[in-house]
């Protein structure tokens, strides 16, 4: 029944339609977020980059230290073999002496005793560089028991710029060049929240199509089509405080991420320090005991050579052999440490 007071009967009417649209929504300004959002991903990436080669780092670090136990337990396992090798000539000396009916057979026994003390040092240093091959192993992610070898020696020719470490710890290291992304981030999540105080403009386009068919209608067919194209402008009058809550927050978590930061720097300065120490204080103890090595191997050659000439007693071959083994321990220890004070100051600057 249409206004006109016409009534239209039909049996079986039938009414389709057809519409199709194609709209376009484009955010003009938005307070320059979108550069800003944009901007704060990238920097997330490189923080990710970082965080990874920091990784990296720490593991190239600890694979090289346990290479280099098994190298000093290898060296230290020669060094017990070295001292096996006076104690049985000690033993032979002595041997000798007693059998002649003029040595002790006290000094004998004691020098059997130390043999055998040498001889349980060499399988327990069989063992421990087994595990230390073990441990190698595991940071390469191989098979525990995948058979290698090392060398026998330390290359210590590491000479240390301290100029040129400085100029590059706050351009490499990984720990400061993180904090320095995430005190990036932060200020860019302020800048982002501060964008919410800034209007929106937004434009719309559309492309419409509309086709109707009826036989009970006053309008038997009907077809629209063409662009259409809008605008609208979105200004932030009152938000309840929200965005200035937000905003304080980013605020305090910008100025805690660059305290983060002047505090990193400030630890890694300072492990820089104490690693530059450590390393000349390896380099004088080495250089030390280097001499120590010629003295105390001379003392006892010289001990054995009177022992077997009858003029000295056993029990100072017995000192001198106790101080050659306590001086290539000590030996072998302060050629590892200052490779691991070497390999810490390379990794503090990011050169692994």
């Amino acid at each position: 029944q249409l206004v006109s007071g016409t009534t239209i009967e039909r049996t079986n009417g039938y009414s389709n339609s057809f519409n199709a649209a194609v709209a376009l929504n484009w955010n003009l300004f938005d307070g320059t977020k979108m550069f800003i959002t944009k901007n704060k991903l990238g920097q997330i990436e490189k923080l990710g980059e970082i965080q990874f080669r920091e990784l990296v780092q720490q593991a190239v670090y600890n694979i090289i230290v346990a290479y280099y136990t098994v190298v000093s337990q290898k060296q230290q396992l020669q060094s017990i073999n070295e001292v096996m090798a006076y104690n049985i000539e000690r033993v032979k000396i002595l041997q000798k002496s007693f059998d002649a009916g003029l040595g002790r057979k006290t000094d004998l026994l004691q020098a059997k005793i130390d043999l055998n003390v040498n001889r349980e040092l060499e399988i327990n240093q069989k063992t421990v560089i087994l595990n230390s091959k073990h441990s190698l192993n595991e940071l390469l992610s191989r098979d525990p028991l995948t058979p290698f070898e090392v060398g026998d020696t330390i290359p210590l020719n590491y000479k240390p710029d301290v100029k040129d470490l400085m100029q590059k710890l706050y351009s490499a290291n990984t720990s400061i060049l993180s904090y320095q992304k995430q005190a990036d981030i932060a200020r860019l999540s302020l800048s982002e929240y501060k964008t919410l105080y800034m209007p929106r403009l937004n434009i719309n386009a559309a492309y419409n199509f509309l086709q109707s068919n009826s036989n009970a209608s006053q309008v038997l067919s009907n077809r629209s089509y063409g662009p259409q194209l809008g605008g609208s402008l979105v200004m932030p009058i009152y938000q309840a405080g929200n965005v200035s809550r937000q905003v304080k927050s980013a605020r305090i978590q910008a100025s805690s991420a660059q305290i983060g930061l002047e505090s990193i720097k400030l630890r890694i300065n300072t492990e820089l320090q104490r690693a530059l120490v450590d390393f000349e204080d390896q380099q004088q103890l080495l250089k030390y005991e280097k001499e120590n090595y010629t003295l105390a191997k001379e003392n006892l050659n010289i001990s054995l050579e009177r022992l077997r000439l009858g003029q000295t007693t056993a029990l100072e071959v017995r000192q001198a052999s106790e101080s050659f083994a306590n001086c290539l321990a000590r030996l072998v220890a302060f050629q590892y440490n200052l490779k691991v004070a070497e390999t810490r100051l390379k990794q503090l600057v990011a050169e692994l």
